[in-house]
């Protein structure tokens, strides 16, 4: 999929996120595009980083630290972007699990099917 694309897309779907949740407020579709880009920076270079040096908590908690973390990154973002507020920790946490579901649910659509030819079945 085409990166413009899925900005859009992560973009809407954090302006869904912050219509459902009245403790998250997006001013506008620019400040969407702005926290869909540093939500995308933090995920691809803090996030792993920090994943890392929790591991042993984290596998300790069964992966709910994740959750933690996910909140924790939101609110970072919404420090550092303006327009993107959260209200507090719970509204990040109930933010990023709604993005995820989301995010889950469009990239659900995006899969290819799986294409068997009549070929690859009598081989099996």
């Amino acid at each position: 999929m085409n990166r413009v694309l899925k900005l859009l897309l992560s973009a809407a779907v954090i302006l869904i996120a912050a219509y459902l949740l009245p403790g998250v407020v997006v001013t506008g579709l620019v400040a969407a595009l702005v926290t869909a880009i540093v939500i995308g920076l933090i995920n691809a270079f803090l996030r792993p980083i920090i994943l890392l040096l929790t591991l042993p908590i984290n596998i300790l908690s069964l992966g709910l630290l994740t959750f933690v973390i996910n909140a924790l990154l939101v609110l970072l973002a919404s420090a550092v972007v303006p327009g993107f507020t959260v209200a507090g920790f719970w509204w990040a946490l109930l933010f990023s699990l709604v993005v995820s579901i989301l995010n889950a649910f469009i990239n659900s659509f995006n899969e290819k099917p799986v294409v068997i030819s009549p070929a690859q079945a009598q081989k099996k």
